[in-house]
């Protein structure tokens, strides 16, 4: 969770900068070059400067969401953020495993699921021993819960 929040702050930081430094020194230019309706540099730098507007508002949101996250709320003996869930798909007919993480930190092929994408959402709350039905785009799939790892039990 440390890594997330100072990889957010290091994106905050980064374009924090480039509003107030660069992007200004990018309009002034493009000001002092004279006709604004069809000069492209100024409209290319107005434009990045509502992007990176847009993102910051994104960012320092996630952030906020972050900081609510109480690692004591996860249950010790159900999935959740920060658990290893080992399950047996009969759908495909094999054993898989799954961390749940956040959203930035998902990477399906190496097995880290976000407790918000399908499969995440069908697991948080399950036991060793339940089911999990994920409805994906290839259909349903039927997931059975055979080892459980929470994010209390360390790595």
């Amino acid at each position: 969770m440390q890594d997330i929040k100072k990889q957010l702050e290091e994106q905050i930081k980064q374009l924090e900068y480039e509003l107030t430094t660069e992007l200004p020194a990018e309009i002034k230019k493009a000001v002092a070059l004279g006709d604004l309706s069809e000069n492209a540099e100024y409209h290319m730098a107005k434009q990045r400067q509502e992007f990176v507007n847009a993102r910051l508002g994104q960012l320092k949101k996630r952030m906020a969401e972050l900081a609510l996250v109480n690692l004591a709320n996860i249950p010790h003996d159900k999935a959740g953020f920060g658990s290893t869930v080992v399950v047996f798909d009969t759908t495909k007919n094999e054993e898989l495993t799954y961390k749940l993480v956040t959203s930035e930190e998902s990477d399906v092929t190496k097995g880290l699921i976000s407790t918000t994408s399908p499969i995440g959402r069908s697991l948080v709350g399950k036991e060793v021993g339940d089911m999990a039905t994920v409805v994906t785009p290839a259909g349903k799939r039927e997931l059975e819960i055979l080892k459980l790892k929470t994010i209390h039990d360390g790595e």
